[in-house]
């Protein structure tokens, strides 16, 4: 039986996760949130993995809940439908607080929970054919389990307009709202999404950890004395680590840290 998620981890750490359900739009099914889960829990805890990209097989990067599960849970009680539901919000939760930094590489359509995926990314880069749709409120329901994760990418005044119209949107409007990160032609895709990771290999893989654990404490924080009292203590801790030891000397040495991959002879000779 062809697996629904699909990943891959090459030389450099890069893991590539791939939806795969092209016939379907990449529609997540129960069967495929189990699977994504599992690929994600396990690419965390491989010490071998620097970064995770999620793809989308096929025509669509994700076209959300999948159509025939839906209609099934029609039949369902209350508790199967509590079940189902906690299973599939988990999915998004687990790519939102990844231990590693996520990439979507979006394109085609994106609907319903795909948007969901996009937002509890950690960078979204689109290619300029991808169209995006909340239309939840279109079958009678809401984007509830997305919503946590849409309002942070987009805010609550943008959410208020396609939450409650459930109309498409262009990649132009995507990345004006804050869903996406850039835009480039179709066949600049892969390309960006290189470029992208290069950036974050720059960083400690450790301080890449706790600056996403800092957005997350502090993004609907208030800012009081606490505040300078807890931003101290946590910049004080993270001084103390090797990899900031590390970090500080190569700067002082004018050198590259440990964690940055050495320029390879034949980059070097094109740079002379």
């Amino acid at each position: 039986m062809t697996s629904k998620v699909l990943s891959q981890i090459d030389k450099d750490g890069n893991a590539t996760v791939a939806l795969n359900r092209p016939d379907v739009h990449n529609a997540l099914d129960p069967e495929m949130g189990v699977q994504l889960i599992t690929t994600l829990k396990a690419l965390e805890a491989n010490p071998k993995v620097r970064a995770v990209v999620i793809i989308g097989q096929g025509d669509s990067f994700c076209a959300g809940a999948d159509i025939g599960h839906m209609r099934k849970s029609a039949n369902f009680s209350k508790k199967q439908n509590y079940e189902a539901a906690l299973a599939q919000a988990q999915i998004f939760q687990i790519i939102y607080a990844l231990k590693k930094p996520t990439v979507a590489c979006v394109h085609g359509a994106v609907r319903g929970g795909g948007v969901g995926i996009v937002a509890a990314c950690d960078i979204a880069i689109g290619s300029s054919d991808a169209t995006f749709r909340l239309s939840e409120v279109r079958l009678g329901i809401a984007p509830v389990m997305i919503s946590p994760y849409v309002v942070t990418a987009i805010g609550e005044r943008q959410a208020r307009r396609y939450f409650l119209t459930g109309e498409t949107f262009d990649a132009a409007e995507a990345f004006r709202v804050g869903l996406l990160h850039d835009i480039v032609e179709p066949g600049e895709l892969t390309a960006r999404i290189g470029n992208v990771l290069a950036e974050l290999y720059c960083g400690g893989p450790k301080a890449i950890v706790f600056a996403k654990q800092q957005i997350a404490k502090v993004a609907h924080a208030s800012v009081g004395p606490e505040t300078v009292i807890e931003t101290a203590r946590t910049i004080a801790e993270i001084r103390a680590t090797p990899e900031a030891q590390e970090g500080l000397g190569a700067f002082l040495e004018k050198r590259s840290a440990a964690w940055v991959a050495p320029v390879s002879a034949t980059k070097k000779k094109k740079k002379r």
